[in-house]
């Protein structure tokens, strides 16, 4: 974006076409308008890692949230096996 800003491009234009407001292009433009390429691609490897790491936690934490769900449905109902742990003479244990 800052590259075809800089060729003459007008900045309303790109921010239409890329879904951003005129602020967010400059402070983009504030923070890596002076970044040459071997930068840019050092923070783009950088970025890609990090959205990695993010979809492998979710998948992960989802698979535990399912596990979960699964392990309290073979069981008791939820709500008898959370009165249960809490307060043992309420869930009728005596």
């Amino acid at each position: 974006m800052l590259k075809e800003q800089e060729a003459g491009a007008k900045t309303a234009d790109l921010c239409r076409r890329h879904g951003i407001s005129s602020a967010t292009f400059y402070k983009f433009k504030a923070k890596y308008g002076g970044m040459d390429v071997s930068n840019a691609r050092r923070l783009k490897k950088l970025l890609a890692e990090q959205m990695l790491e993010n979809v492998i936690l979710r998948d992960v934490s989802s698979k535990n949230g399912d596990a979960r769900c699964t392990a309290q449905s073979r069981g008791s109902p939820p709500s008898q096996l959370s009165t249960t742990r809490r307060n043992p003479r309420r869930a009728g244990i005596r």
